[in-house]
Protein backbone atom coordinates (compact mmCIF):
# COMPACT_ATOMS: atom_id res chain seq x y z
CA UNK A 1 0.00 0.00 0.00
CA UNK A 2 0.98 3.60 -0.78
CA UNK A 3 1.12 6.28 1.51
CA UNK A 4 -0.85 9.75 1.02
CA UNK A 5 -1.09 13.21 1.88
CA UNK A 6 -4.39 14.82 1.75
CA UNK A 7 -4.79 18.80 1.85
CA UNK A 8 -8.22 19.88 1.90
CA UNK A 9 -9.23 23.38 0.94
CA UNK A 10 -11.83 25.44 2.94
CA UNK A 11 -13.48 29.21 2.76
CA UNK A 12 -14.93 31.17 5.61
CA UNK A 13 -18.75 30.82 3.27
CA UNK A 14 -18.42 27.06 4.34
CA UNK A 15 -17.90 27.27 8.12
CA UNK A 16 -21.31 27.07 9.32
CA UNK A 17 -21.63 23.85 6.82
CA UNK A 18 -18.43 22.75 8.54
CA UNK A 19 -19.77 22.86 11.73
CA UNK A 20 -23.25 20.94 10.94
CA UNK A 21 -21.75 18.18 9.79
CA UNK A 22 -18.10 17.76 11.48
CA UNK A 23 -20.00 15.31 13.65
CA UNK A 24 -20.71 13.26 10.19
CA UNK A 25 -17.29 13.83 9.27
CA UNK A 26 -15.44 12.88 12.34
CA UNK A 27 -17.66 9.50 12.28
CA UNK A 28 -16.40 9.04 8.97
CA UNK A 29 -12.66 9.60 9.27
CA UNK A 30 -12.77 7.52 13.02
CA UNK A 31 -13.93 4.62 10.33
CA UNK A 32 -11.33 4.86 7.85
CA UNK A 33 -9.21 4.97 10.59
CA UNK A 34 -10.12 1.67 11.73
CA UNK A 35 -10.48 0.31 8.45
CA UNK A 36 -6.44 0.76 8.35
CA UNK A 37 -7.11 3.73 5.65
CA UNK A 38 -6.22 6.92 7.41
CA UNK A 39 -3.19 7.10 10.21
CA UNK A 40 -3.66 10.59 11.09
CA UNK A 41 -5.67 13.48 10.30
CA UNK A 42 -6.09 17.17 11.81
CA UNK A 43 -7.57 20.74 10.63
CA UNK A 44 -5.24 23.64 10.79
CA UNK A 45 -5.59 26.13 13.64
CA UNK A 46 -6.81 28.93 11.29
CA UNK A 47 -9.84 27.27 9.51
CA UNK A 48 -8.01 27.10 5.88
CA UNK A 49 -7.94 23.56 5.76
CA UNK A 50 -7.12 19.94 7.17
CA UNK A 51 -4.35 17.51 6.24
CA UNK A 52 -4.89 13.78 6.26
CA UNK A 53 -3.07 10.90 5.92
CA UNK A 54 -4.05 8.06 4.06
CA UNK A 55 -3.08 4.71 2.58
CA UNK A 56 -4.23 2.92 -0.31
CA UNK A 57 -3.33 0.89 -2.86
CA UNK A 58 -3.51 3.30 -6.02
CA UNK A 59 -4.47 7.08 -6.24
CA UNK A 60 -8.34 6.17 -7.89
CA UNK A 61 -9.30 3.97 -5.08
CA UNK A 62 -7.89 6.93 -2.93
CA UNK A 63 -10.59 9.35 -5.07
CA UNK A 64 -13.30 7.27 -4.87
CA UNK A 65 -13.10 6.89 -1.00
CA UNK A 66 -12.95 11.14 -0.84
CA UNK A 67 -15.95 11.50 -2.01
CA UNK A 68 -17.54 9.45 0.77
CA UNK A 69 -16.71 12.28 3.04
CA UNK A 70 -20.09 13.76 4.66
CA UNK A 71 -17.73 17.08 3.86
CA UNK A 72 -17.23 16.24 0.36
CA UNK A 73 -20.84 15.12 0.37
CA UNK A 74 -22.58 18.15 1.54
CA UNK A 75 -19.82 20.53 -0.50
CA UNK A 76 -17.75 21.83 2.92
CA UNK A 77 -14.60 20.90 0.94
CA UNK A 78 -13.26 23.87 -1.50
CA UNK A 79 -11.07 22.05 -3.23
CA UNK A 80 -8.45 19.04 -2.58
CA UNK A 81 -4.64 17.99 -3.13
CA UNK A 82 -3.28 14.62 -3.64
CA UNK A 83 0.44 13.81 -3.44
CA UNK A 84 2.31 10.60 -2.96
CA UNK A 85 4.61 10.38 0.32
CA UNK A 86 6.80 8.32 1.86
CA UNK A 87 7.34 9.17 5.54
CA UNK A 88 11.00 8.33 6.40
CA UNK A 89 11.67 9.01 9.33
CA UNK A 90 9.49 9.43 12.80
CA UNK A 91 5.98 7.01 13.93
CA UNK A 92 5.08 6.65 10.15
CA UNK A 93 7.96 5.37 9.20
CA UNK A 94 6.78 1.53 9.37
CA UNK A 95 3.37 2.50 6.78
CA UNK A 96 6.14 2.33 3.62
Amino acid sequence: MSVYAVEYTYVAETAAARDQHRPEHRNWLSSQVEAGKILVSGPYPDGSGALIIFRAETIEELEDLLTQDPFAIQGCITGHQIKAWNPIIGLLKEYL
